[in-house]
């Protein structure tokens, strides 16, 4: 059950590149956001790959770390599918798993998260993290 919205980004893409692929078409993204982890104020740095897969679909994995002000980190790693649309934007949902010691976001490290994606056409990035009951 998709539970309470515990953090929002905005951002930006800041690097793309093709990789080698066995198997579609993939890309590598990385991108900077700033943005709220249970009320916290971020900033965060995060790159992922993604597949185009035979059914046009997309799947992708991505990891990042996430900062306060205050000097807090956190670390996730998730996987997630998408759709490409003709504009060249992107929209993915998925999950990610936090790693912290951050007292603050201690809380993250015994839940499954799950998030929705949007890249726009121009390297905008938006998401929204929930946390998954």
């Amino acid at each position: 059950m998709l539970g309470e919205r515990i953090g929002e980004s905005k951002g930006q893409v800041i690097s793309q590149r093709v990789l080698p692929s066995d198997g579609g078409p993939k890309m590598e993204t990385s991108f900077r956001t700033q943005g709220t982890l249970l009320g916290v104020g971020t900033s965060e740095t995060g790159t992922y790959w993604s597949r185009l897969r035979p059914d046009g679909t997309l799947y992708g994995e991505g990891q990042g770390i996430v900062m306060s002000a205050e000097g807090d980190a956190a670390t996730w790693v998730g996987q997630g599918v998408g759709t490409l649309k003709k504009d060249g934007s992107a929209s993915y949902r998925g999950a990610v798993y936090v790693q912290t010691a951050s007292p603050k976001w201690a809380g993250l490290n015994s839940i499954a998260c799950v998030y929705e994606y949007e890249l726009d056409a121009q390297g905008a990035t938006r998401s929204q993290l929930y946390e998954w009951k």
